[in-house]
């Protein structure tokens, strides 16, 4: 098995609770969520020395912000972007402007929107996490081209990553508080049928986000345990991605080559030196572009 280490970014900002990093090519930015603060983040990551990466000398800027968490964000192929808010789904238009909002928790239900990803078709899915005692409740939505939801999954733990093969065939889901790596076939009709079947059972790891690189491996940051494990598309460990602090959240491959791997963390309260920032490594493989949230010509036209 392969371990590489990851090296802190410089000029990273420290987040309380770093998530979804994303990679735009057009912009040439990797962004990323504080979710507890509540803000959408964007820099332009490049090499560095002795293998450390730095962001620009524009540096790191906040390019939305709400008054609530923000589970993950993505950005939308014709500028703009959408947010996962508590509770709802915003789409922010190339101007800033909220021009749509998408109400996906129930009314009376205690729970809030975690991570979120587009689909290979640019539909956004987002799943949940309770606020209060209630276990396997929790639901994964998918926003539809036109702004309809469409309920994937009802019986979930702690939503967490999304991720797709490289065909589109198997979408990847990870519930956090399950401990598991479950894959759905995400068949012709693009919708995740049946239970799935689990691929990876981390047993006390609890896995967080995930992404894939282009092999078809699966690259899941384990929570609490400092590292990004590689497993192959047949559920076998190949490889780790160790971080210098406990709190690893999610990954994502990011530039021209598509060879680095950022890594988002949390800030924690162990007082770890750079917990909360992000962190790369060059890796062996290529990686797989964000896929961009792909609305209609309606909802564009509310912008």
């Amino acid at each position: 098995m392969t371990t590489l280490h990851a090296n802190p970014v410089a000029g990273s900002p420290i987040a309380a609770l770093g998530e979804g990093p994303t990679w735009d090519p057009a912009r040439g930015v990797v962004r990323w969520v504080d979710i507890d603060g509540g803000q959408w983040w964007e820099a332009d990551v490049s090499a560095g020395s002795a293998g450390s990466a730095v962001i620009g000398a524009a540096g790191a800027r906040v390019i939305a912000s709400v008054d609530t968490t923000l589970g993950a964000a993505v950005h939308a192929e014709r500028g703009g972007g959408l947010l996962a808010r508590s509770r709802d789904l915003a789409y922010v238009a190339p101007g800033g402007e909220i021009a749509a909002v998408f109400h996906v928790i129930p009314d009376g239900v205690s729970s809030r929107l975690n991570d979120g990803a587009c689909d290979p078709q640019g539909r956004y899915l987002v799943g949940s996490t309770a606020l209060d005692d209630r276990k396997g409740q929790e639901r994964l939505w998918r926003l539809e081209h036109d702004g309809t939801l469409t309920v994937l999954a009802s019986d979930v733990v702690l939503s967490n990553g999304l991720a797709w093969s490289p065909d589109g065939s198997v979408m990847y889901h990870c519930d956090s508080f399950a401990h598991t790596v479950t894959a759905f076939d995400y068949g012709e009709g693009a919708s995740a049928q049946g239970r799935g079947e689990v691929l990876v059972d981390l047993g006390d790891g609890i896995p967080d986000g995930l992404c894939v690189s282009a092999d078809g491996d699966l690259w899941v940051a384990v929570w609490g345990q400092g590292r990004v494990v590689r497993f192959g598309p047949d559920g076998s460990e190949k490889g780790e991605v160790v971080a210098g602090v406990p709190l690893t959240t999610s990954c994502a491959f990011f530039g021209e080559a598509l060879t680095t791997l950022v890594v988002t963390s949390a800030r924690g309260d162990g007082g770890e030196a750079h917990a909360g920032g992000l962190f790369t490594v060059e890796t062996d493989t290529v990686g797989m572009a964000t896929t961009p949230w792909r609305p209609d010509a309606a909802l564009r036209g509310r912008a």
